[in-house]
């Protein structure tokens, strides 16, 4: 207890500060041949400390000279990277996580919708779910799982015709495809018009049974439509296309008014009811 009533205001922005600022760090490096190092050195560190508890002087002093050998070799075997963070400090986007975030939540939105859109003008049929909150193990399990970036290529790929997973759908989630030629469970919805077929009813029953959101590429009319909560939308313009794959990437990427953002949210939930 006394140690903490000598701590002052001033000692908790400082600690504040230096534990964003090594977040942010480490976030930069994800992903990068630095992580590994970066790893590397939180072991080494963790075991030096563990050694230095139990007075174990051998190892103590081996693992300090190691730590300080790895020290100064870190600006020559890395020295790009270390270049491409000041650059970005310099730009102020290290600070700014969300901002790079957001710039790849955009190009991941910028390749589906290149995708879809192709498909829909070539009449390619196609069936994409978006998984949310509920997982769907139980139907990608026994799928083929891809775990592989989401780009135009691959989803072209996967619904070219002749391809061996093209009659399946797609579960996808923010990060990567997960799996691909999935067997959805059809609706029993006897609401739903008899011109529509399997795909349109495998995408209102997977919303049915979970909070996902899919959508469905016709390849006998060419439209785009999207099942939410065991509805389907009429077909949807590409604003409308283009507003939902953006909204589901990137839901924090834009800056509206409580207004803007409660019309968009209308929108987004129920797509065809603004015309």
């Amino acid at each position: 207890m006394f140690i903490f009533t000598n701590i002052r205001w001033q000692d908790l922005i400082d600690i504040l500060v230096v534990a964003f600022l090594i977040y942010r760090v480490l976030l930069f490096f994800v992903d990068t041949r630095a992580m590994q190092l970066v790893r590397g050195l939180l072991v080494i560190v963790a075991l030096g400390g563990a050694a230095r508890a139990f007075e174990l002087k051998t190892i103590t002093w081996v693992l300090s000279h190691i730590l300080s050998a790895i020290l100064i070799a870190i600006p020559i075997v890395f020295q790009p990277e270390l270049r491409r963070l000041l650059e970005e400090l310099g730009r102020g986007r290290l600070l700014s996580g969300s901002k790079r975030e957001n710039e790849l939540a955009e190009g991941v939105a910028d390749d589906l919708i290149k995708a879809v859109t192709y498909l829909q003008q070539h009449r390619i049929g196609a069936l994409i779910v978006f998984q949310r909150e509920t997982g769907l193990r139980e139907i990608w399990r026994s799928a083929v799982q891809l775990r592989a970036e989401i780009t135009q290529e691959l989803v072209l790929s996967i619904f070219w015709p002749n391809n061996p997973l093209h009659d399946g759908a797609v579960i996808m989630d923010r990060q990567s495809v997960i799996a691909a030629a999935c067997y959805l469970p059809l609706t029993d919805n006897t609401d739903i018009s008899r011109w529509y077929g399997t795909r349109h009813r495998a995408a209102v029953g997977v919303t049915e049974v979970s909070d996902a959101q899919a959508l469905v590429v016709s390849e006998e009319q060419g439209h785009v439509s999207l099942a939410i909560r065991g509805r389907l939308s009429r077909p949807l313009t590409d604003e409308q296309l283009t507003r939902f794959v953006h909204r589901y990437f990137n839901p924090q990427g834009e800056n509206l008014t409580i207004l803007q953002r409660l019309k968009r949210e209308i929108q987004a939930q129920w797509p065809g009811s603004g015309r």
